[in-house]
């Protein structure tokens, strides 16, 4: 979506201040970036136990926590399958779905910087930026 950046309207920019927080409360939280990116990657639903052997370094607790939050916030879909033992799956709602390119772009933006902060070995020593 192509957006009009009229910031000489200050009620423009309180709403995209509310709607930029209200965002990064939904994302908010170190594991659950790394969850929607596994889940994007898998492109279908992933069980519980994929989840938590894919992302290295959480606790189940913490899986716990992150992944009950999305579904609050209806980033995520969790499916329970009644057999023994339990069977739980997730997948990304429609709204989940959305944040693709927005994870995207930030994704690059990230890149970018670690490209730009890495120095190039030239002749005459380190590049420096004035």
């Amino acid at each position: 979506m192509e957006r009009n950046w009229n910031c000489g309207d200050p009620q423009n920019r309180r709403d995209w201040a509310e709607a930029t927080t209200e965002t990064l409360r939904v994302l908010e939280g170190k594991w659950k970036i790394i969850i929607l990116c596994q889940l994007f990657a898998a492109k279908e639903t992933l069980r519980f136990s994929d989840l938590e052997k894919l992302i290295e370094g959480i606790n189940q607790k913490m899986l716990i926590q992150q992944l009950k939050q999305l579904e609050r916030d209806g980033i995520v879909q969790r499916t329970v399958y009644a057999q023994v033992p339990p069977r739980v799956e997730y997948q990304l709602t429609d709204d989940g779905h959305a944040l693709g390119p927005s994870i995207q772009s930030l994704i690059e933006w990230a890149e970018m910087r670690r490209e730009r902060a890495q120095p190039s070995s030239t002749v005459d020593g380190p590049k420096t930026t004035p």
